[in-house]
């Protein structure tokens, strides 16, 4: 559970609120109940995970090439 508390007494509450929700978002809170929102099938985890594997290495590649200059 992400708390967030008044650093002091005069602190506004815009700032705390600010603070808490930069948590959540760090937290990845958001992230896991919108992918929970919807069944999803197994079967698809599984494809879109092997595609995100898939994207991170072709741009790990590229990343790697621009550096060596051969683009």
């Amino acid at each position: 559970m992400i708390s967030v508390s008044r650093k002091d007494a005069k602190e506004p509450l815009e700032n705390v609120l600010r603070r808490f929700n930069r948590k959540v978002q760090q937290a990845g809170v958001i992230m896991v109940v919108k992918n929970g929102q919807r069944f999803e099938k197994p079967i698809s985890k599984r494809e879109r995970r092997i595609k995100a594997i898939t994207r991170n290495e072709r741009k790990a590649l590229k990343m790697k090439k621009i550096k060596l200059g051969q683009r």
